[in-house]
């Protein structure tokens, strides 16, 4: 199956000729190198550019061992640029390379070299990426097939395929496996071959099963709000293991900076300020995730909110969840306080959007349930429902948009 990722594609085009180097980032075996050496590079030559002028090199590949010297990779590059045309390297895999960073900052100001990398762990996970070239790298975040990548060439009823997906994720490898027992196995392999070995072998850990347990109360938890010293006693209590808070966090940033997960704040809207630390965790791709728990635990509601949440986290909106004070008076007169939750507070640039995510509104009182919390909040930002049992997407009388799930993930509809 061949996924066109015209979404990132498009990113990397707008990049050229900004003099930065440019980072392909993102969790492993979501289609980084693919993106790069074949559709970025068909790309290219149908532009019009000669192969010639399109240097790569898979650093991953044994053949390729001694360029994993910095001198002897430059050399190579350089043997290979032989006028003032256009050259576009592409370095795939370039953390195995000493000095990497010195070899990068070497083409910066060669006036003719676009330079392209990826990475997949030590200095190009995360954070680590803002740091390395002084403020000359510029990162695209690649993510698993959205809904939408994925179904564009899978097709077929919407409702199966989206069931698919939910239970298998978006890496580009898993849709090409027609068996489940296939799908499963390899979700099951690469979790711990790849991700968890990744994730330990960087970052020096010496409580391999603690990091193990650690992701399993994750994964059980999606969708529900937790902190450190909530998971510290989950912990005691389920596995009979004792670990220290600082543990605990010091393993939240490792997942955290593989891009394995991601969070949501809890934000005050009508404070405009962050609350507590209640935090929501979502996995980065949903087959990993229900390889975690064996396929277990497969609940649509927790599941669709995890997909909804990448859905806005690839569209490059930043995403908090939303906490609203409702009053009302009791039966005694006396006026109380209650708390309610706007799933996700959603801004990009000087855009915000409040969105709640629903599997089902199957009567009026469930709408109202849902819709609750965006009554509260009074600025004039769009307030939207997402609903997974919509075929159509309109407003109501309370002016808020109730959107079709297929319709937000297929990108009929703006959010």
């Amino acid at each position: 199956m061949l996924f066109k990722r015209e979404y990132y594609l498009e990113q990397l085009l707008r990049a050229e000729g900004n003099g930065m180097i440019k980072v392909v980032t993102g969790i492993r075996r979501c289609g980084k190198s693919f993106l790069l050496f074949n559709i970025f590079r068909d790309c290219l030559l149908a532009r019009g550019v000669s192969a010639d002028h399109i240097i790569q090199v898979n650093l991953e590949d044994r053949r390729n061992k001694k360029l994993r010297d910095p001198d002897n990779l430059l050399e190579h590059i350089d043997s290979l640029m032989k006028d003032s045309e256009k050259y576009y390297i592409m370095l795939d895999e370039v953390q195995l390379v000493k000095e990497f960073e010195d070899v990068l900052n070497s083409y910066l100001n060669v006036p003719n070299a676009e330079v392209y990398v990826t990475g997949s762990n030590a200095k190009f996970l995360s954070k680590d990426v803002i740091t390395e070239f002084r403020g000359r790298g510029w990162e695209i975040r690649i993510h698993p097939l959205s809904f939408s990548e994925y179904y564009e060439v899978v097709g077929g009823e919407k409702a199966e395929a989206l069931e698919q997906y939910y239970r298998y994720g978006g890496l580009p490898a898993v849709a090409a496996f027609e068996k489940a027992e296939d799908k499963q196995n390899y979700l099951r392999e690469i979790y711990e071959t790849v991700y968890m070995k990744d994730v330990l072998e960087r970052n020096h850990l010496k409580n391999p099963d603690g990091m193990r347990e650690l992701v399993r109360i994750l994964a059980s938890g999606i969708g529900g709000s937790t902190n450190v010293r909530r998971i510290v006693n989950t912990f005691k209590s389920a596995a009979g293991m004792s670990i220290s808070p600082e543990t605990i966090s010091k393993y939240i940033e490792c997942l955290k900076d593989a891009f394995f997960i991601s969070e949501a704040l809890r934000y005050n809207v009508k404070g405009r300020k962050y609350i507590g630390t209640e935090i929501k965790y979502y996995f980065e791709d949903m087959g990993i995730r229900n390889a975690i728990v064996d396929f277990r635990q497969l609940e649509p509601t927790h599941i669709m909110e995890n997909v909804v949440y990448n859905e806005l986290r690839r569209k490059r909106y930043s995403v908090d969840v939303g906490l609203v004070d409702s009053f009302s008076r009791n039966h005694e007169g006396l006026l109380q306080r209650r708390s309610l939750e706007v799933d996700f507070v959603v801004n990009r640039h000087d855009e915000r959007v409040y969105i709640q995510s629903a599997y089902a509104l199957p009567t009026s009182e469930k709408v109202d349930q849902e819709q609750a919390s965006l009554l509260q909040v009074a600025d004039g930002f769009r307030k939207i429902i997402v609903a997974g049992d919509r075929y159509s997407s309109g407003y109501n009388e309370a002016g808020i948009l109730i959107m079709s799930l297929y319709d937000f993930l297929l990108g009929k509809m703006d959010v």
